[in-house]
């Protein structure tokens, strides 16, 4: 025995290209494409009830301006409903074709953030809800989102279908590309500015202008563009400054109101980070903190920002936000990983092409209070988003093109792309039928649930703060 050999290893041996695919073709026996259309209705749990569940874990106070946010129309409830989502989707039929999963893969969750070279990426954002888990999972989200958002912006049928389709086909696609390179290309490959306005001017000058105009933006979201928007110096010393109901001192009961409890945390989470990366933020001080409601789904899980500042004034603003059971782990294998921050750090870094320098997790444990699990990462770095409900018809098919291909490229750094490639690999479109009657099937089901949410508001069995 070699002493590779006798090592614990994380490697998987393959087979040849042609056999995977073959294996992968061979699952349509067992669950042909046609069945992911199905959506199974009998016994489906209350979805006001598995959002009640989660907020059992959430800051009380900060509960009604998430049901605010997502009460504002269906794309909004779909956003915050992952947890719903997750229950009926453990109801259909599944492949064994695993993947890290992001679990709340909507067309929300798509943007631009700056590498570690600086340049420009587009991909996946958000990882909350990380976790391993079949493929269509995550492409029944990204499907269904789109086809909520069409309807959602009052387009015709034929123009939402279109726009899901497109999605689908590009997933599609994309795969087929993304199994054809080799496991060191695909892990290098990266889905930049230059690649998205290259793609956007196939579809016209007019995309690509507003392509050229978004990503402009997101070139000057950083630390520096914070510094200015959420501070002030008050008695001589830089401070953020509050705007409730968004941003507000960290309240007492979060039990890190106290400065060495939040340096305590800082510290645990410097200690997650690679060497380098230690040296690098090691010449920045903590300076002020706060808490900061941030998206939909996540408003009410804790939320803080914290303000650095180097020797020579260079400011640096951090987010950690709480991170607690994946969604998916009700209907799943449990994580692997004891603390839910970690769980989140590592999917994203399976997930992205590329992330963020300063990714990290720390544990807060107080006397007082209950252990939470955070992860950190920066707060504003190139971040760059489209939204959806603002979208035109050609827009919206452009943009969930763009979406569909990140989606399959994410999927295959994690996944067996050659396999997955070989079970949905169909040029008649099979796999795009059953994506968009199934997205077409669910948006009618989340109609139908954010119609049961105004209901519940409008007869007072939920409380909402509308802050937007």
């Amino acid at each position: 025995m070699t002493i590779l050999e006798s090592r614990p290893s994380s490697r998987r041996p393959q087979a040849p290209p042609q056999a995977r695919y073959d294996a992968g073709r061979s699952r349509r026996e067992d669950l042909p494409l046609e069945a992911h259309a199905e959506l199974v209705m009998d016994g489906r749990p209350d979805p006001l009830a598995i959002l009640a569940a989660q907020d059992t874990t959430r800051v009380k106070d900060l509960v009604p301006i998430r049901y605010g946010r997502m009460s504002r129309s269906p794309f909004t409830f779909l956003r915050g409903a992952a947890a719903v989502m997750a229950s009926d989707l453990a109801s259909t039929p599944t492949t064994d074709l695993g993947v890290e999963l992001c679990g709340d893969a909507h067309l929300g969750n798509f943007r631009t953030y700056r590498a570690p070279s600086r340049e420009l990426v587009f991909d996946l954002n958000d990882f909350d809800e990380t976790l391993p888990g079949p493929f269509e999972w995550d492409v029944k989200r990204l499907a269904t989102s789109i086809t909520v958002a069409g309807r959602n912006n009052g387009f015709s049928t034929e123009k939402t279908r279109a726009a899901t389709r497109e999605a689908m086909r590009s997933y599609r696609i994309a795969m087929g590309e993304a199994a054809g390179l080799n496991p060191l290309d695909l892990s290098y490959y990266r889905f930049d500015a230059t690649r998205v306005l290259e793609r956007m001017q196939t579809r016209g000058k007019k995309h690509a202008k507003r392509a050229r105009k978004r990503l402009g933006k997101a070139q000057r979201k950083d630390s520096l563009r914070a510094l200015r928007k959420y501070t002030d110096v008050v008695d001589g010393r830089r401070v953020i400054v509050p705007d409730p109901p968004v941003i507000v001192p960290v309240p007492p009961e979060h039990g890190m109101d106290a400065p060495d409890g939040v340096v305590a945390l800082f510290d645990r989470y410097v200690e997650t980070l690679p060497l380098d990366r230690q040296a690098v933020i090691g010449r920045f001080t903590p300076i002020d903190v706060a808490q900061k409601v941030v998206g939909v789904g996540s408003v009410g899980t804790r939320c803080l920002i914290l303000l650095l500042e180097a020797g020579d004034g260079t400011p640096l603003f951090l987010q950690f936000k709480q991170a607690v059971s994946s969604v998916l782990e009700a209907h799943l294998e449990p994580s692997p990983y004891e603390q839910a921050g970690r769980r989140v750090v590592e999917g994203q870094r399976l997930i992205q092409a590329t992330s963020d320098l300063f990714l990290g997790w720390a544990r807060y444990e107080s006397a007082s209070a209950p252990a939470v699990d955070f992860y950190f990462r920066q707060l504003w770095d190139g971040k760059g988003k489209s939204d959806p409900e603002l979208m035109t018809p050609p827009w919206l098919t452009a943009f969930s093109d763009l979406c569909g291909k990140t989606l399959a490229y994410a999927h295959a750094r994690s996944g067996d792309p050659m396999m997955i490639h070989g079970y949905i690999d169909d040029p008649d479109g099979g796999f795009e039928d059953a994506m968009v009657a199934f997205a077409d099937r669910y948006a009618d089901l989340t109609d139908a649930d954010h119609a049961t949410m105004a209901h519940a508001i409008e007869d007072g069995r939920l409380e909402v703060i509308r802050d937007t």
